[in-house]
């Protein structure tokens, strides 16, 4: 009865996990499927919260991303804003550049905080640049 009661507890447990493993093992979604979900996930969060503004804001944007998004055009975007980011990179330097030629600590430190918040921002588009 013992080794009956095991094998049933392994059964129920393997029948349990099962599910589990299946969501694991789902690859994550990309491009425009991506932010699909990305989108649809908002729009539940919205409605959870009872914000409808935000959720009519949310579901015209899933309609707007359906018809229009395709994988061409939301690389283009992605690359653009990656040279964005790199713009303000550069831009962000040559300010701290300037503010160390004329030695204020203060204005030092302000500018080393928007070029490393700059150099992050660009961290991020390159890896969304990636998906």
């Amino acid at each position: 009865m013992n080794l009956l009661s095991r094998l049933a507890l392994i059964t129920v447990c393997g029948l349990l996990a099962s599910p589990l493993m299946a969501a694991e093992e789902q690859p994550s979604l990309t491009g425009c499927a991506a932010k699909r979900q990305a989108i649809s996930e908002q729009i539940e969060q919205a409605r959870a919260n009872g914000n409808s503004d935000q959720q009519a804001g949310l579901e015209k944007a899933l309609s707007e991303v359906t018809a229009n998004c395709t994988e061409a055009s939301l690389k283009k975007e992605r690359e653009n804003k990656v040279l964005e980011a790199k713009h303000e990179v550069r831009e962000r330097q040559s300010d701290l550049d300037k503010a160390m030629k004329k030695g204020d600590p203060e204005k030092i430190n302000k500018r080393k905080d928007k070029l490393a918040e700059s150099r992050k921002e660009l961290q991020e588009a390159l890896d969304e640049l990636d998906k």
